[in-house]
């Protein structure tokens, strides 16, 4: 499997809780090497932690091969999200060789430009059910235990990585509905901005969408999936599953499905 990468996306990892998914994320992490990582928000999980912090060494290593790479020659941009939003006062500024911004844009090899951010500005947009609020709050908690006592067992039997959450999500109508929308908000926001895709995470929910040749993209997350999204030298992008089998999940449409040869930017 390929681990040499132009641009590597990753977000909702959520360091200090239980659920994150941290050793498989440190093995991703000292298995690549890219020139620019997007860290797309709620890396820290400082939300959580204000009730109650799960920071083990497994976290603090993520940490340390994060800085480890920005003093390394890689180049690290940090857009905070809703659960580490403390970093946003930050925006502007490079702290240990960390460049934090609300949100950027990124120019591809073949000469696409992306718009990056966290997602959480859709959640005004989105009308969110009743179901996916409590997916969000102490059922989705619920849920993310029950996939630590299920991995376990897993593992005792050696089976791979599975995440029960990320099945509930693809299996139930309403959720699938509300991810639905949250596509849409995210590819109506790149017309605005005159881009040909959007970057995203927030919803722990990786996949690829594309409508009206703009190309949405959401790396997924590091509590449920283990996904991360990834640009090779040619400017193709794709999303990876990392854990005990690390696999190619998804690659983005071809480029004469998009309708467009060459692929133009809309810079």
């Amino acid at each position: 499997m390929q681990t040499t990468f132009r641009s590597v996306f990753i977000s909702d990892v959520h360091l200090g809780t239980k659920a994150c998914q941290a050793q498989h994320l440190l093995d991703f992490l000292q298995s690549i090497q890219t020139d620019t990582l997007y860290l797309v928000g709620d890396i820290i999980d400082l939300q959580e932690m204000r009730h109650k912090a799960y920071f083990v060494e497994a976290h603090h290593l993520v940490v340390e091969r994060i800085l480890a790479m920005a003093n390394s020659g890689t180049k690290v941009i940090y857009i905070p999200g809703n659960h580490d939003a403390f970093f946003r006062q930050f925006a502007g500024q490079t702290l240990s060789g960390i460049e934090i911004k609300l949100n950027t844009r990124h120019k591809t090899a073949n000469g696409r430009t992306f718009y990056i951010s966290h997602g959480d500005e859709f959640d005004q947009m989105v009308k969110i059910s009743p179901l996916m609020l409590a997916i969000g709050d102490k059922a989705h908690g619920l849920m993310l235990s029950l996939n630590q006592w299920i991995n376990g067992i897993r593992r005792l039997v050696g089976l791979p990585y599975w995440s029960l959450a990320g099945y509930l999500k693809s299996h139930i109508s309403k959720a699938k509905e509300f991810i639905e929308r949250f596509e849409t908000a995210a590819l109506k926001s790149a017309k605005n901005h005159k881009v040909d895709g959007y970057i995203c995470g927030h919803i722990h929910f990786a996949s690829f969408q594309l409508k009206d040749d703009v190309l949405y993209c959401n790396d997924g997350d590091w509590v449920e999936h283990c996904t991360a999204l990834t640009e090779s030298a040619a400017g193709k992008m794709s999303l990876i599953h990392w854990s005990e089998n690390p696999k190619v999940l998804a690659t983005e449409p071809k480029e004469e499905d998009w309708g467009l040869s060459p692929l133009p930017s809309r810079s």
